[in-house]
């Protein structure tokens, strides 16, 4: 499952990348959390932009055979939350990512790298 959890975070990294996603960060949370395996955070400089990354996101993974168990958001949300099991991708204004700061919510999970992702 590990293996699984890890190719989802990385297509959603590389889709969010390709949409010139800001500040994206993967964090290692399996040994702090039952809730997921990774999670996958970015932010976009405004709606369109926000919209774009959900969509690719959506579609590259839906091209892996993987979908979602749920999103929340709609596409005048300045926050979405892509629930893909073992991976959770949090799509941010910079705005609402400074206001929630689930960087430090989760501060005592690992901060890897796409790299690390193999």
């Amino acid at each position: 499952m590990e293996k699984r959890a890890e190719n989802i975070a990385k297509i959603a990294y590389d889709a969010l990348d390709e949409k010139l996603g800001q500040d994206i960060e993967i964090l290692k949370i399996d040994e702090i959390s039952v809730v997921a395996d990774y999670l996958v955070i970015a932010s976009g400089n405004n709606q369109n932009q926000i919209n774009a990354m959900t969509d690719l996101v959506e579609e590259k993974l839906a091209e892996a055979g993987v979908s979602s168990k749920r999103i929340e958001g709609n596409k005048n949300s300045t926050w979405v939350l892509m629930d893909y099991g073992d991976v959770i991708i949090h799509i941010f204004s910079s705005e609402d990512r400074l206001f929630y700061d689930l960087e430090r919510i989760w501060r005592d999970g690992k901060n890897i790298s796409r790299e690390e992702l193999g």
